[in-house]
């Protein structure tokens, strides 16, 4: 990569605690699991990573504990060559993040997911602890952000990047009321299809159905409405698209895929999209890349363990005999 292609991720560190099961238990009942494990994640640290492997030169602003999953948390994106040296430790007795992340499976084939995200940490984060960034936040080509850290944070962070003219991407999840200062500053919002219905109170789509021209020009008044200028959506086992004024691209998701864990397959999709855009694809081509990304991470168990080098989705789809074209256009540019 060029030496300006660089992005910086403030946002969250999560150690997931992974359980799965065949039924989900109802109030007041207990069912027998299946399996269990623990593993690095969060929403900040997974799009870090994933950036990182594939190729970009990624720095992490964040908070763990003083604890043995912080140390975890944090040797863990080192290892995947993240500039980890502005991540802080909050004070004594406040934990790391936790994420209790529950898994229905059937046949081994992952069915559906349900976490409880206890921030610790990840909420802690003060505003004079990002004040640095207004004056270093031109040396990164893309900014990302997501809603496991306080809103303040988000707002600060992405004024300083408008100021800048730097881009940024906003996935709003957890979802969360997004302040009009923050929309306001963001390049692209990226939330899967339940998330941008809540978030612009418009239909997106009925379950199962495409998503009609009357959807979409809903979204359009919609995004309007909130002064919002791209947005980049998710659409599960339908693919994604990006809507910007009347341009309209919709990419197919993968197929042939054998779901293991759907844990962190947009924060793959996410790091994914800005590391393409970064290194100069347009829109479709961003979608197309991700696509194939998120596919290996939800083949895989764990959020940050399935998360791939560039090499690795290479040889995944290639074995599977699959056009791997986008992947060799992007290893060529980032080599």
């Amino acid at each position: 990569m060029s030496k300006r292609s660089r992005i910086l991720v403030v946002g969250s560190f999560v150690m997931d605690t992974i359980s799965s099961t065949e039924i989900f238990p109802e109030p007041g009942q207990s069912v027998i699991g299946c399996s269990y494990t623990t593993a690095p994640g969060g929403k900040g640290a997974n799009q870090a990573m994933e950036a990182a492997l594939l190729g970009a030169e990624v720095t992490m602003v964040g908070k763990v504990g003083r604890d043995s999953f912080g140390d975890r948390l944090i040797e863990s994106l080192k290892q995947a060559g993240v500039d980890v040296q502005h991540v802080m430790r909050a004070d004594d007795g406040i934990s790391s993040g936790i994420g209790n992340v529950m898994i229905t499976t059937k046949g081994g084939r992952a069915l559906s997911n349900r976490i409880i995200v206890i921030p610790g940490a990840n909420h802690t984060i003060k505003a004079e602890e990002v004040r640095f960034l207004e004056h270093e936040i031109d040396q990164y080509d893309m900014v990302m952000l997501q809603l496991e850290i306080p809103m303040e944070i988000n707002c600060i962070v992405a004024s300083f990047a408008k100021k800048r003219g730097v881009p940024v991407m906003l996935n709003p999840a957890p979802i969360a009321p997004i302040p009009e200062e923050l929309m306001g500053n963001i390049t692209y919002l990226s939330p899967n299809e339940t998330e941008a219905a809540g978030l612009l109170g418009c239909l997106i789509r009925r379950e199962g159905a495409p998503i009609t021209e009357e959807a979409i020009e809903g979204i359009k008044a919609a995004m309007k409405r909130r002064g919002l200028r791209k947005l980049l959506m998710t659409l599960g086992d339908a693919g994604a698209m990006t809507i910007q004024d009347d341009q309209v691209i919709v990419r197919p998701s993968m197929r042939g895929i054998q779901a293991v864990d759907p844990t962190a397959a947009g924060d793959s999709f996410v790091g994914a999209f800005c590391t393409a855009k970064v290194a100069g694809l347009d829109d479709g081509e961003a979608m197309e890349f991700s696509n194939m990304i998120a596919a290996r991470t939800v083949s895989l168990m764990g959020a940050q363990p399935s998360l791939s080098t560039l090499d690795q989705a290479i040889s995944f789809h290639r074995d599977a005999g699959r056009d791997i074209k986008i992947l060799e256009k992007v290893k060529e540019i980032l080599k």
